[in-house]
């Protein structure tokens, strides 16, 4: 899965004010509002952490991560950073120092088995604890812990929104909420 989205943003999506260095910045990966189906409908949003009070998400959220902004150096090849994958979105979710959620603990798990199939991240074991599965990433050696879950039904409903909103297709609410009267 490979989705072309907007690198960092300069500016907060908020208020309109530039960002500083060493500002904590919000991004946020939302499903445009009455877009059509497929990758070019997810919209990227980056707020200044102390505007998320007034932060409207365009559509469905898909997920977060916080980092702290640096500013381009003139030398930077912005091109380089347009393309956000499977990959890049695996380790931007799984950076330390991201805040862990339920979703995104959710998103990373199938995200983990995506690359693992694509040779991208290879298998270790798991930790101490037998709670999490550890990664290493093939090109650059770092290492990754997911949590693990049981990859059972109940998984794949609780993902399937996040699953839609972020490749398109209608979630089983949706679904469920669209049936006629005779079919309910």
């Amino acid at each position: 899965m490979e989705l072309t989205l907007q690198s960092l943003s300069s500016r907060c999506h908020v208020t309109g004010r530039p960002f500083a260095d060493g500002e904590r910045v919000v991004s946020f990966l939302n499903r445009a509002a009455g877009a059509s189906a497929g990758p070019e409908a997810i919209v990227r949003c980056d707020v200044l952490e102390a505007e998320l009070p007034n932060f409207m998400a365009p559509g469905p959220l898909v997920c977060r991560w916080v980092q702290v902004f640096k500013a381009r150096r003139v030398l930077e090849n912005p091109e380089r950073t347009l393309k956000l994958t499977a990959e890049s979105l695996f380790l931007a979710l799984n950076d330390p120092a991201n805040e862990r959620t339920v979703e995104n603990d959710r998103l990373l798990q199938v995200l983990a088995m995506m690359l693992e199939r694509k040779r991208v991240l290879r298998a270790k074991g798991r930790t101490p604890d037998q709670r999490r599965f550890v990664y290493e990433h093939a090109k650059n050696k770092t290492r990754h812990e997911v949590e693990a879950a049981e990859l059972n039904p109940e998984f794949f409903l609780s993902i399937q929104s996040q699953l839609a909103a972020l490749v398109g297709g209608v979630s089983v609410a949706a679904a469920e909420g669209a049936k006629s009267p005779t079919e309910a």
